[in-house]
């Protein structure tokens, strides 16, 4: 919101008393709502659009003048489901994700919500409001784990606070809705409050069948982006869901989808969205909402459609198409300018009036942020013997990635070293306070990897898995030197580190170079044996309840869909 001085500044300009900072002539630009290109002058002061039209300002001293001949131009790009906390931290993803052309993001605030004080968070959303670039959040409701105090962290009323946020646009995602669709008292009163908020209730429905679609929007959920086919996407739409469509990197249905959608001659592209759906860093390589309009252009949508799902549409859906996504008067002067409407990717962007890429380069106008209020990750505690024990025949498979089921452990699991000869390791999760442990095996992850420890998980805990107990203990003891991360450790020395120092969880590194250490990570499973797609997911969701069919959990080996602990925690 503008004070009245600023608006008298703007109007000054438009009373001919008064110089823009930035006039773009000659513009060709996409108009959001006649849904065509339109030519004219841009005028920006400070972060603002002012004017855009056929006239040109009667004063121009010390305006900056842009010749956009042979451009066209666009709104910036919107993210409307990122999770900023995959190895990068919002800062670094949004200073990589705007050089080329994102420059909003619908943030996820799980990471921030769990372990911290509200008054303490909204301090790092007000760091990261000053930047050159527009942070929004969702309110979570659930933990998607399962917790020891799980009612305590996640309660109606340490949740209203995000609800009544300005910058607060959504509640969820809804990972828990089976508890929801129950009549859980906490998260139907938080629902409904969301909704007195007037804010959007985003579900996570995959697979879910009609008459649970019905359900859940008799319930409050307005939106959904778990589609895996183009007819689960007409379900939604049919039942008047908001649709987002993902391209991440396990779950890269955008393309396929929207290649049906163009066959059967479906318009529908004015509902629907599109995201990366909080994809690691290496998915990122060839782009981030830029890489989904591509997608849509090379299915065959229509150019001005591609670049509204990535912008008006999201703006329209949220409610903020008065500041975003159309370039008309009164708006963020947040803009890209493309070679040509088939390039997504631009070569000039400018977000909130400041110029992040200009001629192709980009420009280093971001300020450092103080993570030091996030929980540090300092565990102080050893690990002894007997922290190895699996005293129990239960462990856990992998069918893919993400998806785990339970299995019958038949081996011997009283060795310090299990052989190479088969896929089963040793995995524990341990409490970063050293409070408590889960112990088992888990077969399908790798077949010789010695000893590997990662402070990276859903909840901060830490993960430890190993054919060799030494070797997991000992990268358990350089995970702690290095202050957080991932440590692969073989033949007692750490042959990968990746650094996670801020809070354990997230790394101060560009994203560029963050996914070479990546890329390196996973090339060194791979090479021990880990054949899935995304090691980085799998350890983030090894607790992760939303997901069938076992999960090792902060209160135990838990099976989600008979929701119950098979194997308790072991208290240390």
């Amino acid at each position: 919101m503008w004070t009245q001085k600023e608006i008298q500044a703007q109007l000054a300009m438009i009373n001919g008393q008064a110089s823009p900072d930035i006039v773009i002539q000659n513009a060709t630009y996409l108009h959001s709502i006649f849904k065509t290109w339109c030519t004219g002058h841009i005028w920006i002061h400070n972060e603002r659009i002012v004017y855009t039209g056929e006239a040109l300002p009667e004063k121009m001293y010390g305006t900056e003048v842009i010749d956009a001949s042979g451009k066209k131009i666009v709104p910036g790009y919107i993210e409307p489901h990122v999770h900023p906390f995959q190895l990068y931290n919002p800062l670094t993803f949004a200073q990589y994700a705007g050089a080329l052309g994102t420059t909003t993001f619908i943030s996820d605030n799980l990471t921030f919500f769990m372990g911290h004080d509200n008054e303490t968070i909204f301090t790092l959303l007000d760091q990261l409001k000053k930047q050159p670039f527009h942070y929004y959040w969702w309110a979570r409701m659930d933990s998607q784990t399962a917790l020891q105090d799980e009612e305590a962290q996640f309660n109606p009323q340490d949740i209203m606070p995000w609800l009544l946020h300005e910058d607060v646009l959504l509640a969820g995602e809804l990972t828990g809705w089976p508890r929801l669709l129950k009549g859980d008292p906490n998260m139907f009163a938080t629902v409904q409050a969301a909704k007195e908020a007037r804010k959007k209730i985003e579900g996570h429905l995959p697979g879910a069948s009609e008459k649970t679609l019905a359900r859940m929007k008799l319930l409050g959920v307005d939106g959904d982006h778990e589609s895996m086919t183009a007819e689960e996407v007409k379900r939604r739409l049919l039942h008047g869901y908001a649709v987002t469509l993902r391209h991440s990197s396990i779950r890269p249905d955008l393309p396929n989808i929207l290649k049906e959608l163009v066959e059967e001659g479906l318009d529908v592209f004015d509902h629907l969205m599109m995201t990366t759906d909080g994809s690691t860093p290496s998915f990122h390589l060839d782009g981030v909402m830029d890489k989904c309009i591509q997608a849509a252009l090379d299915a065959g949508v229509e150019p001005i459609d591609a670049y509204l799902m990535a912008s008006y549409n999201v703006a329209r859906y949220y409610d903020m198409d008065d500041y975003h996504g159309v370039i008309a008067t009164g708006r963020y002067a947040t803009l890209n300018f493309l070679e040509d409407e088939l390039n997504p990717v631009p070569t000039d962007v400018l977000a909130k009036g400041v110029w992040l890429k200009k001629e192709g380069v980009t420009q280093d106008v971001f300020e450092p942020i103080d993570w030091s209020v996030l929980r540090p990750f300092n565990p102080t505690f050893e690990l002894y013997e007997e922290d190895f024990i699996v005293d129990h025949a239960l462990g856990i498979e992998m069918v893919n990635d993400v998806i785990t089921k339970p299995y019958e452990i038949t081996i011997d699991t009283t060795v310090e070293r299990l052989s190479d000869d088969h896929d089963e390791s040793f995995i524990m999760l341990l409490n970063r306070e050293g409070n408590w442990r889960v112990n088992t095996l888990i077969k399908g992850f790798a077949t010789h990897v010695e000893g590997f420890a990662s402070s990276y998980s859903n909840t901060g805990d830490m993960i430890l898995i190993g054919k060799d107990r030494n070797a997991m203990n000992q990268a358990f003891e350089v995970l702690k030197e290095l202050g957080g991360g991932m440590v692969l450790i073989e033949k007692g020395q750490p042959i990968v580190t990746l650094p996670l120092p801020i809070s354990g969880g997230l790394s101060t590194e560009r994203v560029e170079d963050l996914i070479e250490q990546e890329i390196v990570l996973k090339t060194a499973l791979k090479d021990r044996g880990y054949h899935h797609t995304d090691a980085v997911y799998t350890f983030l969701f090894l607790q992760s309840t939303h997901l069938p069919y076992i999960r090792i959990t902060p209160i135990g080996l838990y099976d989600v869909m008979k929701n119950k602990v098979l194997v308790p925690v072991t208290e240390r």
